[in-house]
């Protein structure tokens, strides 16, 4: 602690007293903390007195190295480079936002005549209104269900669409107007594109009125038919509304954040309202010290939350921040309009974010219950197995082909937590000299290239991103591959286990190899056999969806791709003189050369790339 004091001391006497962004770095170059400060100099000294300091920032003080110090003109530009430097250099030492994702959204796309209603996920490049975000994919989809009941807007790619000549199902089941085939004029199916809008702007009680007026002078009319429609379509609305909890707090526009904490963790929900509906909500466990409470937890959730998502007008929370004013600040700049954060003290607020708080509680009582049972099925796997103690990573492995094609290695970790998908990786085979269908080649290949690269970054083996176990899924073969791989790295204390499907690939009857050992069975209701499928079956759901990606991305894939100087321009040129790919493969070199385009020099060097067996 003495040295990491010291080194400290040394960069203290020449900072600034300026506002800026500090990380303090270990001896292996890893990132400990990074912290945002008003005035660098007094901030950075106090880590030179670690008599009131907490044990977690003294052993953070001991293993400081180094520092580097980015200056700032305000305290708020400071916080937004705070909050984007934890996120993407994931300091050990900060509280970090976990499973980050942006967030999808509906978009109306206007750039066709015909406007389009998709889900849109990413940056807002399109021409188009946009409406979000919606807590998940799933709330999405529902939403984007009742818009084509209740406004009978396409959902077609405009590819699609230019292609009709006959309506689709979706007309035919009234969930689209069909404005492909002239079923309803491009006026008219503004309107509705117009009345889509409206409802999701919040509007949706003047819709109703209209429909309702609509509905009944049709039935006056005896226009049953279309009458029914009309129902439908309020049906459809009726539907939507009745999720939504528009009458509870009032509110149009507003994030609630709530955040609870038990044994030492956090959970933080937060609910999106938009138009006045509820579009759902996410729960999120940030990673912290178990000394760091709710305060201390919570603007730094807010503040890397709203790293890359565009905040609302209103943001409600359930516990009072020490820098309130200075988070208002930052997040109005990033959103280019007036952001206000408050506690609801009292009224229908507060009952709405006594609501938020009770799911965060509900939401983190059922991740310990979790936890401890994955904590038991951890400690049963290593008295199953002798190993040294319940393992804290397991990497599981399977490989997913077809005939050797399109061959892809799978691996999946698991810990204490459950399944760790951010940690998911795939390996495309790319060794020549296997033959197609190896598996135990295959295997190889993903554990040198696994492993090459972990001992290349981590050398030391210091980090957690090291096994504990290894599940490969397979046999004897499989289990020999590997452990010659781990052999030549000098890896043999990472204990392995090879499952293997029994008896008419039975569950429940797997065979168990382990190094140096014969093989055994568990006994077929043991709970650790179960823990064991789920990896497996997870591996190999994770290797065969690797290997559909790879072979669709193939199959879209020209023979055109891989010629010398041929652009997307001149590609189109040569399918358009030829008609197809084959076509250009086998054409002469005067028809190459007669290609607009295309030169006396690199008709030869096509010719040439088809033909270099001639």
């Amino acid at each position: 602690m003495i040295n990491g004091v010291d080194i400290i001391k040394k960069y203290v006497k020449n900072l600034p007293g300026k506002p800026g962004v500090y990380r303090m770095i270990d001896a292996h170059e890893n990132i400990l903390y990074v912290g945002k400060a008003k005035n660098l100099k007094n901030r950075v000294s106090n880590y030179t007195n670690l008599v009131s300091q907490p044990y977690r920032i003294a052993r953070m003080v001991s293993e400081t190295c180094s520092m580097e110090f980015v200056t700032t003109h305000t305290e708020v530009e400071a916080l937004l480079l705070e909050a984007n430097m934890i996120k993407r250099l994931k300091p050990r030492y900060n509280i970090l936002l976990r499973d980050d994702k942006s967030f999808p959204y509906i978009l109306i796309d206007t750039t066709h005549p015909a406007p389009q209603v998709k889900k849109h996920r990413g940056a807002k490049n399109r021409e188009g209104y946009y409406f979000g975000p919606f807590a998940s994919v799933g709330a999405v989809n529902h939403s984007l269900h009742i818009l084509q009941k209740a406004f009978l807007l396409r959902t077609c790619s405009d590819s699609v669409y230019n292609g009709r000549t006959r309506p689709c199902l979706l007309y035919q089941i009234k969930r689209c107007s069909g404005p492909c085939v002239e079923k309803i004029s491009l006026e008219d199916y503004k309107k509705l594109v117009q009345s889509a809008h409206d409802f999701l702007s919040g509007k949706s009680q003047s819709i109703k009125e209209d429909l309702t007026v609509k509905m009944e002078q049709a039935s006056e009319n005896m226009a049953y038919e279309m009458a029914a429609l009309y129902r439908d379509r309020l049906k459809a609305l009726a539907a939507v509304q009745s999720r939504q909890d528009t009458a509870q707090g009032h509110v149009e526009e507003a994030d609630i954040i709530a955040g609870f904490q038990q044994g030492g963790q956090t959970c933080i929900q937060v609910f999106f309202f938009r138009a006045g509906q509820n579009w759902g909500n996410k729960a999120y466990f940030p990673r912290h010290h178990k000394d760091q409470g709710i305060e201390d937890v919570l603007p730094a959730f807010i503040s890397q939350f709203y790293d890359n998502k565009p905040p609302p007008r209103l943001i409600l929370i359930n516990n009072p921040l020490s820098q309130t004013s200075l988070l208002e600040e930052a997040l109005t700049i990033k959103a280019g309009h007036k952001v206000k954060i408050t506690q609801p003290l009292r009224g229908d607020k507060l009952n709405l974010i006594a609501m938020v708080e009770k799911n965060a509680k509900e939401a983190l009582e059922r991740r310990l219950a979790e936890k401890a049972s994955q904590k038991k099925l951890l400690e049963s796997l290593s008295e199953r197995f002798n190993l040294e103690g319940p393992p804290n990573r397991i990497e599981i492995y399977d490989n997913s082909h077809i005939s050797g094609t399109n061959a892809v290695g799978a691996m999946v970790v698991s810990g204490s937590e459950g399944f760790d998908k951010g940690s998911y990786r795939k390996f495309n085979i790319k060794s020549t000299d296997i033959t197609p269908g190896d598996d135990f080649g295959m295997m190889r290949e993903v554990m040198t290239r696994r492993f090459t690269r972990q001992l290349k970054e981590d050398p030391d083996r210091s980090s957690a991103t090291w096994p504990d176990l290894l599940l490969i899924d397979g046999g004897k073969g499989q289990l020999s591959a590997v452990t010659q791989i781990l052999g030549d790295l000098g890896l043999e204390d990472i204990a392995i286990i090879s499952i293997a499907k029994g008896p008419d690939r039975n569950a429940g009857r797997e065979d168990f190899y382990l190094p140096g050992q014969a093989p055994f069975t568990l006994p077929p209701n043991d709970p650790t056999l179960y823990f064991l499928q789920r990896l497996r079956d997870e591996a190999h759901r994770f290797a065969i969806g690797s290997h559909r990606q790879q072979r669709a991305k193939n199959m879209h894939k020209s023979i055109l791709d891989g010629l010398p100087g041929i652009g997307p321009s001149r590609k189109k040129a040569l399918l358009r003189h030829f008609g197809s790919a084959k076509s250009v493969e086998s054409a002469g070199l005067q028809d190459l050369e007669s290609v607009n385009g295309i030169s006396r020099v690199l008709a030869k060097n096509i010719y040439d790339y088809f033909h270099d067996d001639d």
